[in-house]
């Protein structure tokens, strides 16, 4: 990417001479190199993920494609060598967590969306544990919609109604309740209940109308009338099973929130500067408004009016000793009073129009008491790196300038005006995009197909002219069954260069990248200007402030802890050794340091793999403790996204879920998908206790076994050899292993200790019988055979008192199981391949028509993609989208006819 460098820029229409910044010993250089080492030691990560489809339905994958960049030097990142992805529901819980490995910043993954699940606003969130430090502005975080029809039998949809009761604001609410068909439920009983910010507010029982609806309402007596949340409404089915339904309400108003935003920072007197717009509904939607600015005297000094999704701008001139208010026009008719900020007295503004597609022209205005009173600095950065820094004298009022856009990155562009004092004082951010920055991505192929028919289309990549190699990823959908939505797209070049690096919800995101048209540029300054913020804070670098980096980058898997004696006194040079038979028989040994820490580095291994570690003291004592290092989850913060909140999901995306139905049924009759059988609850005349948390394998549940010995059973005993001993028929203790009596000398049990299968079966006596739940003894040839020829001699399953119910659990002095989250391993996407000779009569129903994760270009840029199309016809897009090693963006769209 491009490297720092600076320029020399000359003043215009009479303004002061500008010299280039050199390098050298003065203050202000001092924070400069401040700057750097700040950004050298505190780089920082962004995520993107290329999704197979804008939204889903039951029954579906989820497939992406993971990008990480290192915003250092904008290249693929090689700081952390795990990604986190998560699949959050409405109600902010974690449904599924996939870790996986990250190599030269790419990853690949899917998530299965099962029939358990229910329709509603899902998040996919993807962040390393480095990204943490920086907080969850900054993650990448999506809403997508996920509807249901295959598996569901009740569909609801909700319409709200607002107005003011005694000062308060109520909410009228009717939930209309109908089956697969459309045909209602009437005469059905419903129970609700309503959560704002989790705060109750209403709750109840009805019953439903001929028209399958129930009507309700409540009062949002909060504070804050832009509280969201949910309705949880239960239906009572005709066969009195019960059906709940998560609703979400995203807004209990029809209120609009309306700021103001000073270009620069601050409204100075005698200083004519932009005022930005921005004004958004309740639901996080912009929303078009118009008005007046008045003067203290209720005098018009001039109007206003947004132009698109709320956002627009004025101009005003601040006169001495007077403030202003804004008179916003609401739709019902009112007027809304909103005081604009406070103005200074004196004090400098910094004005940028980005317009020109050549360069940045720069206004810098100031007050006449600071004139001659020492030169000012501009900073020009993007990411925290200096691009142009510049000095302005202050012999004139009015300085102007230009910035020539060609060397500088794509990207938030970020104007920095320092005072005398080195302080800033007035900030702008804009945005640029460099062509040169970009990879050219061709695709090519014939322009019409039949159903069926192979694809070949020849991709050519290419940056400035030259062929490059890099690292895509392909989705195809047909738009007649997945129809895009250009604007609120998100991708490649609107994740990466804008949206992670502004805070909040951006609506409509690929709005800011369908063209170059100047109101396209106009509608982007608009977003920059009122919604502009930055991660990267002068404070810090300027006070010496080195943010707290609480979560390292994860090179690898690794098991780490401590190791003390019982007091908390750490031992050194004790031996900790790592046992696990998931996947194959592991034992690992290493010595503890001065410290008593100890690491287990450089592990790969998968998702639920579960550990014994064991430790020891230099004299090979077992009275010792451990602790691991365990990294807490991530706390799931409410969605941000509230503009991308369906209310009724399933109507929102009505042709899609229809699709999906007859795709997902085909499969079932294929036998290629299985729908989850939900039975009736049936009352039996005797019940059976099955063991808790037990890693018996047996059967569908815990609790075959030929004899269970519980913790009732131990109490009386010091060695656990000593409780089996005598207590269960042909099992006898030898030398501190337990054995049946028909394998003597053969054989010894296999102990499974909390789901871990010990090599060792002399480890016996280092389970302590205080810590013991069960032990379920295993006999019989029915019972052994599913543990393999390993378990030939007899299984000991044994449940600690705290087996299962924890990341990790002690259970014995110096001894811990452990289970921490290993990678997952993605599938590979089904594309059939048909062959004229030997047709296929089953109808092809595919909702993504193909998905490739890793389409790599060779040396001259060239790689070939082939698949088959569906028997759906329609015009095919074809979305690519990838990086190089470089860190040079690639997004491309092609499309054909398939009739």
């Amino acid at each position: 990417m491009k490297t720092r460098y600076h320029i020399t820029v000359m003043l215009l229409l009479g303004a002061s001479l500008i010299t280039a910044f050199k390098i050298n010993e003065d203050p202000f250089s001092l924070i400069l190199k401040k700057m750097e080492a700040y950004i050298q030691t505190h780089p920082q990560e962004k995520v993107h993920l290329h999704l197979d489809k804008p939204y889903y339905a039951i029954g579906d994958d989820i497939w992406f494609k993971a990008y990480v960049i290192n915003t250092q030097d904008g290249a693929p990142s090689r700081l952390s060598a795990s990604l986190y992805v998560e699949l959050l529901n409405e109600s902010d819980s974690i449904k599924h967590q996939l870790k996986l490995p990250l190599s030269s910043g790419v990853t690949w993954g899917d998530f299965k969306l099962p029939d358990t699940l229910a329709e509603g606003n899902y998040r996919i969130r993807a962040y390393t544990q480095w990204m943490r430090n920086a907080g969850p502005e900054f993650m990448f975080d999506k809403t997508i919609k996920v509807g249901n029809a295959w598996a569901n039998k009740v569909f609801t949809k909700a319409t709200y109604g607002f107005s003011i009761e005694n000062n308060v604001q109520k909410v009228d609410t009717r939930l209309k309740f109908s089956d697969k068909e459309g045909k209602p439920y009437v005469d059905q009983e419903v129970s609700y209940q309503v959560q704002l910010e989790d705060k109750t507010v209403e709750k109840g029982k009805a019953k439903t109308d001929e028209n399958g609806e129930v009507n309700f309402a409540f009062l949002n007596k909060g504070n804050q009338l832009q509280k969201a949340g949910q309705i949880t409404a239960t239906l009572t089915l005709p066969d009195k099973r019960k059906v709940t339904k998560i609703i979400p309400v995203t807004e209990t108003s029809k209120a609009i929130d309306v700021q103001f935003f000073p270009e620069g920072g601050n409204l100075v007197v005698g200083l004519p500067g932009k005022v930005g717009i921005k004004a958004t509904a309740k639901n996080g939607l912009g929303k078009d408004v118009s008005g007046n600015i008045i003067d203290q005297t209720g005098q018009v000094v001039t109007n206003f009016k947004s132009t698109y999704l709320g956002m627009g701008f004025f101009v005003l001139n601040p006169q001495p000793g007077q403030s202003y208010t804004a008179i916003v026009n609401m739709e019902d008719g009112s007027e809304k009073r909103i005081p604009l900020p406070a103005i200074q007295a004196q004090g400098y503004l910094l004005a940028v129009n980005s317009s020109n597609p050549d360069k940045f022209n720069i206004k810098v205005l100031l007050s006449p008491e600071l004139l001659k009173k020492g030169e000012l600095k501009l900073v020009v950065q993007h990411q925290g790196q200096a691009h142009a820094i510049a000095r302005i004298k202050t012999d004139k009022q009015i300085a102007m300038l230009d910035i020539p856009r060609k060397d500088l990155p794509s990207g938030v562009i970020q104007f920095t005006l320092f005072d005398q004092a080195n302080q800033p004082v007035a900030e702008r951010l804009a945005f640029h995009k460099n062509i040169a920055d970009e990879i050219n991505l061709q695709v090519k192929s014939k322009q019409d197909y039949k159903p069926r028919e192979k694809v070949s289309l020849d991709v050519l990549a290419e940056a400035n002219g030259k062929p490059l190699q890099g690292s895509f990823s392909v989705s195809v959908t047909n738009t007649s069954v997945v129809d895009p939505d250009l604007e609120n797209e998100s991708h490649i070049f609107s994740t990466l260069l804008l949206s992670s690096d502004l805070p909040g919800y951006i609506e409509k995101p690929n709005l800011y990248f369908l063209d170059n048209s100047s109101i396209t540029l106009q509608r982007l300054d608009n977003l920059l200007l009122t919604q502009g913020w930055r991660r990267f804070l002068w404070k810090n670098v300027i006070n010496d402030v080195s943010p707290e980096m609480t979560y390292q980058p994860e090179k690898s898997l690794s098991i780490s802890g401590t190791l003390t004696t019982e007091g908390g006194k750490p031992i050194s040079g004790g031996q900790v050794t790592l046992f696990s038979s998931s996947g194959g028989l592991l034992t690992l040994d290493t010595l503890s340091d001065a410290n008593g820490k100890f690491v287990f580095d450089d592990l790969i291994f998968g998702d639920s793999t579960k550990f014994v570690v064991q430790g020891r003291n230099a004299k090979g004592k077992k009275y010792t403790e451990l602790k691991i290092d365990a990294i807490p989850g991530l706390v799931v913060t409410p969605n941000k996204n509230t503009g991308d909140i369906a209310i009724n999901v399933n109507e929102a995306i009505a042709s899609y879920v229809k699709q999906s139905e007859s795709y997902f049924d085909e499969l079932t009759k294929r036998g290629s998908l299985q729908r989850t059988i939900q039975l009736q609850e049936v009352n039996i005349g005797k019940t059976v206790s099955l063991t808790k948390n037990s890693a018996n394998i047996n059967g569908t549940n815990a609790g075959a076994y030929d004899a269970l010995i519980t913790a009732k059973d131990l109490q009386t005993c010091t060695m656990l050899s000593q409780c089996l001993q005598g207590r269960v028929a042909g099992l006898v203790i030898m030398d501190g292993q337990a054995w049946l009596t028909r394998n003597s000398g053969r054989q010894a049990m296999t102990i499974v200790l909390d789901g871990v299968h010990l090599q060792d079966t002399r480890f016996l006596d280092n389970i302590s019988p205080m810590d013991v739940e069960t032990i379920e003894v295993l006999k019989s040839a029915h019972l052994l055979s599913i543990y393999g020829m390993r378990a030939s001699g007899g299984v000991l399953v044994i449940t600690t008192k705290r087996g299962g119910q924890s990341t990790y659990s002690t259970y014995t002095p110096g001894l811990i199981t452990y289970t921490p989250k290993g990678y997952s391993y993605s599938r590979e996407f089904y594309s059939p391949e048909y062959d004229s000779e030997k047709p296929n009569a089953a109808p092809d129903l595919r909702t993504t028509v193909y998905w490739n994760p890793q389409v790599v270009t060779d040396t001259n840029g060239k790689t070939k993609i082939d698949y088959f199309n569906t028997d759906v016809p329609g015009t095919y897009r074809v979305h690519l989208e990838g990086v190089n090693a470089a860190g040079q963006l690639a997004r491309s769209i092609y499309t054909y006819q398939v009739k």
